[in-house]
């Protein structure tokens, strides 16, 4: 596996898909694995579809995910430029190569011609396939019709039987017949090459060695494979990978939920948990393990281990697995993850956050056990930095409502008056101690008190919570639970 060097070579009409972000990860892994060359390159000729920040977000996508590419934009390299509307000259210089060499020729059917034909095949229950009627042009009329500036395209020339076979690395030896083609067009008429000419020309001049793409591409694969031919080019490897299927087995699409990268990120997706999600969309790991990390997968990455059917996107098991990556990865790591969603809550200043982080950080620290999402956190944390509006209705009904409730917060509240220090185990070890006095079950006054100072009835434990919100809140809190429930309950 000597001089290996692979592409992701994506067009700018929308944002990164996750289905293109696995296909790039997958070119990523070879790379890094057989120490090759990883090679970003934009395919932006298609004008019509260019969106404007397309490029942008794709770049930026990338760089989230992880993957620094060792030559495309923003780097530079030895067989750039790496996008393809600044390649115009090579297409048009190997288009009359072929125009040279008979092996292509100029086309000046109309579409209302085209259109002809399609129809006539159409009434005998055929397949479009262009007749090939330009063909019979002699040089005359060819010159004839250039001269005029009568509009054309320029076709290939290709085999009218026989089949062209390839050995696909995932899927063994893929055959396709050529009476099932016809003679394509690989230059349009507004100069511009199609996709599978400037692709073939792209890939030769820029060395590369495996091409790794999605099965969708597969049927251009004969296409290519008859253009490196006509051009003498030598012929990359091949390997096609499977589908990404909605959960119904349909084609993924936006009814379904998120399929940008972008939304994922802005949804409160990690970087990490996605990139081992799409690992797991068609490849295995050697032990049977869910969650590892991006240098594990390069370490282990092999193509004989991509699956050839199509794999199944689940939502549920991508924020399970958030949630897992939320709990475990560094805490400060976490927290600087989670602020912009506490900034866009409106918990935290924004030009405060280096003065209140150490405080930010503990109720990270002390939410995220329960959450699988970073807005997740916000919402959670919520009432540790804004008072309490409201108490869960439920829980009223259930906590304040009980006989002897408001006796137990008083208890409560002149235990915290009185416990010196407040870190978590003090705090517990006082209302342990009251439980036991009392004779009554921790949940008796847990419940009520948690009510009291969070106005939830779930989250993290009662004592990291008044360890974090402090003395003073908490008592404040206490005091204000206990003239609801005296005001508004009795």
């Amino acid at each position: 596996m000597e001089d290996i060097r692979v592409r992701f070579a994506p067009s700018p009409t929308g944002y990164l898909h996750i289905g293109g972000a696995r296909t790039a990860l997958f070119n990523y892994y070879f790379a890094r694995k057989y120490n090759g060359k990883f090679i970003l390159r934009i395919e932006d000729t298609d004008i019509e579809r260019l969106k404007a920040d397309s490029i942008s977000q794709i770049l930026s996508s990338m760089k989230w995910l992880g993957m620094d590419w060792d030559e495309g934009p923003e780097k530079g390299g030895e067989y750039g430029p790496y996008y393809q509307s600044e390649r115009m000259d090579l297409y048009r210089k190997e288009v009359d190569r072929l125009l040279k060499e008979g092996k292509a020729y100029y086309c000046f059917c109309t579409e209302e011609d085209i259109e002809k034909e399609r129809e006539e095949q159409k009434k005998l229950k055929l397949s479009f396939r262009y007749s090939g009627r330009c063909l019979e042009l002699s040089e005359e009329e060819i010159e004839k019709n250039l001269h005029e500036g009568k509009p054309y395209v320029v076709r290939i020339k290709i085999p009218r039987e026989g089949t062209t076979e390839l050995e696909d690395l995932i899927r063994g030896k893929v055959s396709f017949d050529n009476s099932q083609l016809d003679d394509y067009i690989i230059l349009k008429s507004n100069n511009i090459p199609t996709y599978n000419f400037a692709c073939v020309v792209d890939d030769h001049a820029m060395k590369i060695s495996h091409v790794i793409r999605a099965e969708e591409h597969l049927s251009n694969t004969p296409k290519q494979v008859l253009i490196y031919r006509a051009l003498g080019y030598e012929i990359p490897k091949f390997a096609h990978l499977s589908m990404i299927l909605a959960p119904d087995r349909s084609k993924l699409s936006k009814r379904h939920g998120a399929t940008s990268v972008e939304e994922f990120r802005e949804g409160g997706y990690l970087k990490e948990t996605l990139v081992n999600y799409l690992t797991l969309l068609g490849w295995s790991p050697a032990e049977e393990k869910e969650i590892f990390e991006m240098t594990d997968t390069i370490e282990e990455f092999s193509l004989k281990k991509v699956s050839k059917t199509a794999a199944i996107y689940d939502i549920d098991k991508l924020t399970w697995m958030n949630g897992i990556y939320l709990r475990n990865l560094n805490l400060d790591y976490v927290t600087r993850e989670a602020i912009p969603f506490l900034i866009d809550k409106g918990l935290v200043n924004k030009e405060k956050i280096e003065d209140n982080y150490e405080y930010i950080k503990r109720v990270v620290g002390a939410v995220r056990e329960k959450v699988k999402l970073l807005p997740e956190i916000a919402e959670a944390s919520e009432y540790f930095f804004k008072e309490i509006e409201e108490y869960d209705p439920k829980g009223v009904a259930k906590r304040f409502e009980k006989e002897g409730v408001v006796e137990l917060l008083e208890k409560g509240k002149e235990v915290l008056a009185k416990t010196p220090a407040f870190d978590v185990e003090t705090v517990e070890k006082a209302y342990r101690d009251l439980i036991d006095e009392l004779g009554i079950k921790g949940g008796d006054i847990i419940h009520p008190t948690r009510l009291a100072i969070s106005g939830r009835t779930v989250g993290p434990g009662l004592f990291d919570i008044i360890s974090i919100l402090g003395k003073d809140v908490c008592i404040e809190r206490i005091n204000r639970a206990i003239e609801f429930i005296n005001t508004k309950i009795k």
